[in-house]
């Protein structure tokens, strides 16, 4: 008899053959196998209670902490849907998310309650779980989430619920720029292909110590959350992004691998401790969620020696599409050789099903690594659609595909390379000028620590590339230092026409650069600014 494809099984498994395996480390907390589960079966249980049923929604906000981990396993095991949130996103599109996704009950964590507070009045929430944090104090009117689950007794079993593995198991919210957040809908079947995409191709494996340095809320932890139960691995929880925190829990766990964004990557490389530890384990990384430069990529295997992992993928495809697989042959080539390949999205993974670049007629483009064209994908792990919002839906989904918006070139071997977003295309003049090139170069300047380049208005050109630099604590250089650099190194018409120099970037929650934003500053109206 066939039976759903779910990653909760993969709970019942760690249990089955680990139950004294260490499953979480979070601070001076630790839980074996054994324990996390009955501590997700008490919260099940605990919901249930208080009448959570199957096809409710349950709204989390949570950092990276073992009360996470276990609202993922705890929530979905009663056949609810989680909507994890973003807790670094205002209390106006908080407020939005909660009552667009029809959640009756929200677990929040005390240090992100403020903005909460603020909005609860509007809520029509039925009750609010609250984890309590040192430090932080709360008047929200809930139950404190220890107090919510001790009331079951332990060893007690959640109600059996069939699930069907195309039933809904998260919707999670995209950041909005110009419009509200959408709300992806992912089921259990998307999610089970996509943690065992990222089990497969990441090497997952028992004896891996695995640190949450990507917010769990973002993709689920793009499949982390599920893949590393599966093999039996160590969960350590990171409450947040602490370069110098981080380098010690390399050293003091043993910790084999990690995701995270280019720019957690540029954290890290950047972090004074990084030139004097010792990481004897040799992490594996994988970096998604921006292109990565060449050269941050190359930095980050010279200085920390982690092992560097390019994925590719979206929200909406749960997320891996693609991955920069491998190859013996690559050994032979230089480092910044190396580094170059491994800056490319790569091919596709062996469980999402197909995804290719095409032209605005629909036909493939050519493998020569020129023509640009979309990337569009089809199979296990796409959205069932975005929540209430038909509309927006039929935008994405066409002919059953999924149009993702990036745009990218296919090289000869059939590796996916993406150019830039649509919306951060450079268009001077006709001439189409990728971004994140230029980007990738100026992350080889030495002065360079971090880069973001956009479109300004040129009443000759229509529009030119603008770099806005934050250079190295050291480094003293000028406008003309920078366009200089750029036209010895590319074509003279992808140099930056202007350049400026600021502290710090925007960013969303994950690290993407938040481009539209450094638009608004140039650019009236609407135009250019999505």
């Amino acid at each position: 008899m066939l039976t759903s494809l779910t990653p909760l099984d993969w709970k019942r498994r760690a249990v089955k053959y680990y139950p004294e395996k260490t499953a979480v480390i979070d601070g001076c907390k630790k839980f074996t196998y054994r324990e996390f589960a009955e501590r997700t079966d008490q919260l099940s249980v605990a919901l249930h209670q208080a009448g959570i049923q199957k096809g409710d929604h349950v709204a989390v906000m949570l950092p990276n902490t073992h009360y996470m981990l276990e609202s993922f396993y705890g929530i979905s095991q009663l056949g609810a849907t989680m909507v994890p949130l973003n807790y670094r996103l205002s209390g106006e599109d908080l407020d939005y998310i909660i009552q667009h996704s029809d959640a009756k009950m929200l677990i929040v964590d005390e240090e992100f309650a403020g903005s909460i507070e603020k909005i609860v009045p509007h809520l029509f929430l039925e009750n609010i779980i609250i984890v309590s944090v040192d430090g932080f104090q709360s008047s929200l009117n809930g139950v404190d989430y220890e107090d919510f689950i001790k009331e079951v007794p332990s060893g007690a079993s959640p109600p059996e619920v069939e699930i069907d593995e195309n039933e809904l198991l998260t919707i999670n919210y995209t950041s909005g720029t110009t419009s509200k957040p959408k709300g992806v809908m992912l089921t259990h079947r998307a999610n089970y292909m996509n943690a065992a995409n990222f089990m497969y191709h990441l090497g997952v494996h028992y004896d891996d110590v695995y640190l949450h340095t990507l917010p769990m809320f973002h993709a689920n932890g793009w499949g982390g959350v599920w893949a590393i139960t599966a093999a039996g691995a160590t969960h350590v929880c990171l409450r947040k992004v602490d370069p110098p925190y981080i380098l010690e829990r390399f050293e003091k766990e043993n910790i084999t691998l990690l995701c995270g964004a280019p720019t957690v990557i540029n954290m890290l490389v950047n972090e004074p401790k990084a030139k004097v530890v010792n990481i004897p384990t040799k992490p594996r990384m994988a970096t998604a969620g921006a292109p990565p430069a060449a050269a941050l990529i190359h930095k980050a295997q010279e200085l920390l020696g982690l092992n560097m992992i390019h994925v590719y993928g979206l929200t909406e495809t749960s997320p891996f599409i693609l991955y920069c697989e491998w190859k013996q042959e690559f050994e032979t080539k230089s480092p910044d050789e190396q580094a170059t390949i491994k800056a490319r999205q790569g091919i596709e993974l062996a469980f999402n099903g197909e995804t290719k670049v095409i032209r605005q007629n629909g036909e493939e483009v050519e493998w020569n690594g020129k023509e640009l064209g979309e990337i569009i994908t089809r199979g296990n792990v796409v959205m069932e659609g975005y929540y209430k919002n038909p509309e927006k839906t039929k935008e994405a989904l066409k002919n059953g595909w999924f149009y993702t918006g990036d745009l990218a070139v296919t090289h000869p071997d059939g590796y996916i390379e993406i150019r830039d977003r649509a919306k951060d295309m450079i268009i001077s003049g006709g001439e189409n000028i990728s971004s994140t090139e230029v980007e990738g170069i100026l992350y080889k300047h030495p002065g360079v620590r971090e880069v973001a380049v956009i479109a300004i208005p040129d009443e000759k050109w229509g529009e030119v590339p603008k770099a806005i630099i934050v250079l190295q604590p050291d480094a003293n250089l000028s406008e003309d230092d920078i366009i200089g650099y750029c036209r010895d190194n590319m074509a003279h018409f992808k140099a930056p026409k202007a350049v400026g120099f600021v502290d710090s970037l925007p960013k969303t929650a994950t690290g993407k650069l938040q481009k539209y934003r450094l638009r608004e500053m140039h650019w009236e109206g609407d135009k250019k600014v999505n």
